[in-house]
This record gives C-alpha cells, sequence and structure tokens, in this order.
C-alpha cells in the first residue's frame, strides 16, 4: 500500500485565532456529552453503597440497576442515536442527547422504587448510548485531518473526567451530607452539565460532511470556513463533494442496502464490532461500576472505599491525557497492542491478589492492580477505540455503522456488568480475573491481525483503501503515517 502525500487537508499550518476559538468552542460544547456520560456511568458505584437499604436491592436487582443503563439503554441508544445522527444530523442528536440526560437525572434523583428508577437508568442509557455515538462523529467530521486525533479524544478526556467528578462528588456529598439519602444527590447534579449541553448545541452548525451528503454544498463550503483559511477549505470542500457525489449516485439510499451490496463496507462493519467488543472486553467497567464494592469487600469501610476510588478517576484522566499526547506523536496500531499486553498483564497481577490472605496490604494490592488495568486500558485503548470507530466507516452510512458497533460496545459492556456479580460469587475473585486476563491476550491476536493504521490520513483517504483492500491486507500493510492526527 503506497504512502499517501501530504494534502492541504491535512497540513499542519498555523490556523488563526478565529479559527482556533471555533475549535476550542467547538470540542468543549459537545464533548458535554462524553462529561455526562462519564458521570451517569461512574456515579452509580457510590450511590450503590446507599440505595441499597432505600431501594430494598438484592444482588440481582443491584445488578439491574447498574446494568439497565447499559441494557437496553445505550445499546439501543447508541442505534438511536446513529438513525439521529444520519436523519436529524449530528447537531440534532446531541440536542436530543441533552434532552434525555436531563429527563434520566431527574427521575433517578426521585426514584421511589426499583421499577422507577430503572426507568430512569434507561433513558439515561439512552442518551449515554446516543451520545457515544455522536460526540466522536461530530468531531471526526468537524476537525482539519492533522487535529482530528487529538479533537476526538478529547471526548474520551471528557467521559473519565466525568467519572472522577463522579467518585469525588460521591466522597464529597458522603462527607458533607450526613443523610442515607445522599444517593439522590448523587444522582441529581447531572442535571447541571445536561441543561448547558442543551443551550451550548444551539450556538454551533452541523457537520459539513452531513451538509454534503444532503447536497447542501453551499452549507458545507460556510462551515468548512469556520475553522480553515480560504485555500485548505476550498481543497477540502473539494473533496468532500467528490466523495458525496460519487457515494450518492451508487444509489446508496439505505445503509442496510449499501450493507449488502457492498461486501467491503460489511467488512469495516464487522471490524468496528471487533473492536468494540475488545474494548469492553478489557474488563475496565468491572472497576468503573464496582471499585467501591471490590474494595469493601476487601475489609475496608464504606467511606475509606469511596475516598479510595477517586484513584480509579485519577488514574483514568492521567492515562487519558498521556493517551492523547501519545496519538499526536505515534501510530495507532502499536499503542493498542501496547494497551492489550498492559490490561492482560493487570488482570493477572488482579487475580493472584486476591489469592493472598486478607490483610491491609492485600487491599491496597488490589487497588494498584485495578489502577493499572484502569492506566493501560484508559492510555492506550479506550480513546483510540473511540477514535478508530469515528474514522473508518464510509461517509454514507457513518452513522447507521456507528450505532451498530457501540450498540454492540454497550451490550458487551452490559453483559459484563450483569454478569460480574454472581459470576465472582461462582468461580471467586481470583478466577474471574484471571478469565480477564485470558480474554485479553485474545484480544490482542485480534488487533494485530485486523486493526488499521489511520494516523495522519483524511477520512476520504482511508474509505478508498477500505474500498480496495482487504481488512488483514489493510492491517499488513499500514502506511507510515507522514504528518500529524
Amino acid at each position: 500500500m503506497s504512502i499517501h502525500s501530504s494534502s492541504g487537508t491535512s497540513s499542519a499550518a498555523p490556523r488563526s485565532p478565529a479559527h482556533n476559538r471555533f475549535l476550542v468552542k467547538l470540542t468543549v460544547i459537545s464533548t458535554l456529552g462524553g462529561l455526562l456520560f462519564g458521570y451517569d456511568t461512574g456515579v452509580i458505584s457510590g450511590a450503590l453503597l446507599y440505595m441499597k437499604e432505600d431501594l430494598a436491592l438484592t444482588t440481582f436487582t443491584e445488578a439491574v440497576v447498574v446494568s439497565s443503563l447499559l441494557f437496553p439503554g445505550a445499546a439501543f441508544g447508541a442505534l438511536l442515536g446513529g438513525k439521529l445522527a444520519d436523519k436529524l444530523g449530528r447537531k440534532g442528536s446531541l440536542l436530543v442527547c441533552a434532552g434525555l440526560f436531563l429527563s434520566g437525572a431527574l427521575i433517578c434523583a426521585i426514584a421511589p422504587n426499583v421499577g422507577v428508577m430503572t426507568t430512569g437508568r434507561i433513558l439515561l442509557g439512552f442518551g449515554v448510548g446516543a451520545a457515544a455515538v455522536t460526540c466522536p462523529l461530530y468531531l471526526a467530521e468537524m476537525a482539519p485531518a492533522d487535529r482530528r486525533g487529538r479533537m476526538v479524544t478529547i471526548n474520551e478526556l471528557m467521559i473519565v473526567t466525568g467519572q472522577f467528578l463522579a467518585f469525588a462528588m460521591n466522597a464529597l456529598l458522603d462527607a458533607l451530607i450526613q443523610d442515607p439519602h445522599v444517593w439522590r444527590w448523587m444522582l441529581g447534579i447531572a442535571t447541571l452539565p445536561a441543561i448547558a449541553l442543551f443551550v451550548g448545541m444551539f450556538f454551533l452548525p452541523d457537520s459539513p460532511r452531513w451538509y454534503a451528503v444532503r447536497g447542501r454544498f453551499d452549507e458545507t463550503r460556510r462551515v468548512l470556513g469556520l475553522s480553515r483559511d480560504p485555500a485548505e477549505a476550498a481543497e477540502e470542500y473539494n473533496v468532500i463533494a467528490e466523495h458525496a457525489k460519487r457515494d450518492t449516485s451508487e444509489d446508496k439510499g439505505a445503509a442496510l442496502r449499501d450493507l449488502r451490496a457492498f461486501p467491503w463496507m460489511r467488512r469495516i462493519l464487522w471490524l468496528g464490532c471487533g473492536l468494540a467488543t475488545v474494548q469492553q472486553a478489557t474488563g475496565i467497567n468491572t472497576v468503573n461500576y464496582y471499585a467501591p464494592t471490590i474494595l469493601e469487600s476487601t475489609g475496608l469501610g464504606a467511606s475509606a472505599s469511596l475516598i479510595l476510588t477517586i484513584t480509579v478517576g485519577v488514574v483514568a484522566i492521567i492515562g487519558t491525557i498521556l493517551g492523547i499526547v501519545l496519538i499526536g506523536r505515534h501510530n495507532r496500531r502499536p499503542l493498542l497492542l501496547t494497551g492489550f499486553t498492559g490490561v492482560a498483564a493487570g488482570h493477572a497481577v488482579l487475580a493472584l491478589s486476591f489469592l493472598l490472605p486478607e490483610s491491609g496490604f492485600r487491599s491496597y494490592l488490589i487497588l494498584a492492580a485495578m489502577l493499572l488495568v484502569v492506566f493501560f486500558v484508559q492510555t492506550f485503548i479506550g480513546t483510540l477505540v473511540w477514535l478508530l470507530l469515528s474514522e473508518i466507516f464510509p461517509m454514507t452510512i457513518r452513522g447507521f455503522a456507528m450505532g451498530i458497533a457501540v450498540f454492540v460496545l454497550w451490550t458487551v459492556n452490559a453483559a459484563i456488568s450483569f454478569a460480574f456479580p454472581p459470576l465472582v460469587a461462582a468461580l471467586g475473585a481470583s478466577l474471574t480475573f484471571g478469565l480477564f486476563a485470558l480474554v485479553n491476550i485474545g484480544s490482542l491476536t485480534f488487533v494485530k491481525k485486523f486493526a488499521p493504521e489511520t494516523r495522519g490520513r483524511s477520512l476520504e483517504e482511508l474509505e478508498d483503501d477500505f474500498r480496495t483492500h482487504d481488512l488483514s491486507e489493510v492491517a499488513r500493510e499500514a502506511p507510515v503515517a507522514v504528518r500529524g492526527g
């Protein structure tokens, strides 16, 4: 496979202050969806410790409350988000997400029983799933090629920041509000960023690529001009318009028909589903959702477990920031391979730690092993998989295909989250984490064989390569990246 030459659409030339301000505004507002994603998935870990008595939770209903956000919530929310992103545009989809986040948080905060709580969690899940599809798509399609990697991965930074805020808020409210109903405050605070996302999106345009596929080329040109100099905007406009006209002329009226008619599209969809699966098979969310419960089971108190869980959020933020730096300097595939190697090692350490006799040392060793897993996932895997999913799908089915891949992601997430408590009860923690280690060795093999290199290449260049090469061939002959992004 040849090395793509640098083009104007991917040049790293300095941009004007006005262009930079627009890109910053775009990133900050749109990634509030990622912040809510992180907060709503992370806050339940602390709230569980207090809502058990209020809602009379059993082991089964506890698993239902945790996993209902993921399935059916986020899983079907991803399908909803993909369809909305294609039908209403990326902007319209994010406005719907904001409404779902707001209504779901309010219902959870006032829930009198498990049924109402589950309903609120499912609504939140719809928002989480739709945002997980739309935010990366929107950023990838709005960003200049040389900034795409870092702009898209800011969304992952906002996700882990949201999780950190959830852990920190849980500990803070636990200290300030000496009340068994404190969990209602924990869940209700999510209404504030939801309102900010809803208001902020009215000040942003839709994606130039979404406009182009619908023949709205004047708006495509206008939006490109908000973040590119005239020459760069004109060159990128020509490429986008050419691909949009070609794609719409191929009788691609419906995404499902496209997948039946074009084998190369089906291959990319399978790749996306595979990447989504291996990301969740890291077991990262067993840590995010059950860290306080795991630590409490080692002999630590509830308050101490909540405080120590904050370190999970801190490490996730540090790892994500480091990952964003590495993405700008190194190719995607080597980073992914490093990540899965580290995660498998972390789970092996966790498995061995639970074999030790109960002691303070054992508790902190288990925490350290969980932090090791979190670090490798957030630095090398979580950020990169979301980035790859936003890059690999062809323009005409991008929203739909992203929705399918993220549906798979959240379904696997829900299955693991639901199965984790009974699995630990049946096999013990040591065998459970040993199983995660083996699964991640399998994930390493999948990535090595199929994951493509996307760094420094426009979305249109990637589409052209997938049209003419088999997935394993694309991975095997991954080009040397010649520019940033």
